[in-house]
């Protein structure tokens, strides 16, 4: 059961898991049996960006706080985040609408790139009608 979880259970889950199964046990023998066997589980460590404390001088804040835009596709936002899938981290780039506050471009990349970020925002670009003169914010 420990394999299936591919190392990542615990006492707690292995428990569950064979309990399910038919087999009852308490999360302190199951603990003593995993200690025996060399088992531990493993979960991801948290993700750090190379250079996440750095402010952006350079470029102006246009938008200014201001998030009621009276017309549809007047500013788009978007956002890049790490997700764990499968066993490493996935990176998801979203474009928003910020009238409609729906996603109307997303990607989903092993790597927070460029083109990460033009695969979402051509996806948007389409998806709305290739439209002209938006804020991106």
């Amino acid at each position: 059961m420990w394999n299936q979880s591919r190392g990542s259970a615990g006492a707690r889950t292995l428990v569950d898991m064979l309990t399910q199964n038919g087999v009852p046990m308490s999360r302190y023998r199951a603990g003593r049996l995993m200690k025996h066997l060399n088992l531990s589980s493993c979960q991801p460590g948290k993700h750090q960006y190379k250079n996440a404390r750095q402010e952006h001088t350079c470029l102006p804040n246009l938008l200014g706080r201001q998030f009621a835009i009276p017309k549809p596709d007047q500013v788009w936002c978007g956002d890049i985040t790490y997700l764990w899938a499968g066993n490493r981290w996935c990176y998801l780039a979203v474009v928003m609408d910020l009238f409609a506050r729906r996603v109307i471009g997303w990607s989903l990349s092993a790597n927070a790139d460029t083109a990460l970020i033009s695969s979402a925002l051509r996806m948007a670009y389409e998806v709305r009608g290739q439209p002209t003169g938006k804020l991106l914010g």
